[in-house]
């Protein structure tokens, strides 16, 4: 109980730092996103910990699906973290005081908020890998959660953030992909990466 509750405190971090980054901006309250990333991490693990270690239940037991889920997971993982911290320059974006600048190429192309959709899908195949109900309860806590969060930013915090935004929404969809958005992600990575090189 404790890890859902200090996973749920993680979300109020995060909409601390953005309602920071819009109005007063302090540099104390610019920490609010890694203090979420940090108590998110820890009550995940503590939850995945607590199901391994479980020995009353005997809920997980080791098998080909649970390799296969946990691959899946690890992936969905690093989708995540590649989305928040690697597709759009970090300092920039999570350290700088200036307002950031909006990404609507590569994996933003896909959606407005391809993190959530790697962010579901992790949960549920920790899920899938240890099929046990205090993990599922998590997983669909955090996820709601987080879709409260990310409905926050789309439609209040990127508005006032951004100044293009509302044109970016007009192009780009919400959460879940298109067929148009997966041409146009796939599109403008190859063009990203041939202006790096």
């Amino acid at each position: 109980m404790a890890y859902l509750i200090m996973g749920g405190l993680a979300f109020l971090f995060f909409v601390l730092y953005d309602i920071n980054s819009i109005t007063i901006n302090n540099k104390l309250l610019r920490s609010g996103f890694l203090l979420g990333c940090i108590l998110l991490v820890t009550a995940t693990a503590g939850i995945v910990y607590t199901v391994l270690n479980d020995t009353n239940t005997g809920t997980v037991t080791y098998s080909a699906q649970t390799l296969i889920f946990s691959v899946m997971a690890f992936i969905s993982l690093l989708l995540l973290i590649y989305t928040l911290f690697f597709a759009v320059p970090f300092g920039d974006t999570y350290l700088a005081s200036k307002p950031p600048q909006i990404c609507t190429t590569g994996i933003y192309a896909l959606s407005r908020h391809p993190g959530g959709l790697w962010f579901m899908s992790l949960y549920l195949f920790l899920w899938l890998a240890l099929p046990d109900p205090v993990l599922l309860l998590g997983g669909i806590l955090f996820s709601v959660l987080n879709i409260f969060y990310i409905l926050l930013q789309d439609r209040w915090v990127f508005i006032k953030t951004f100044a293009d935004y509302s044109e970016y929404k007009k192009t780009t969809p919400f959460l879940f992909p298109t067929y148009q958005s997966c041409k146009q992600c796939i599109k403008t990575s190859r063009l990203r990466r041939k202006v790096t090189r």
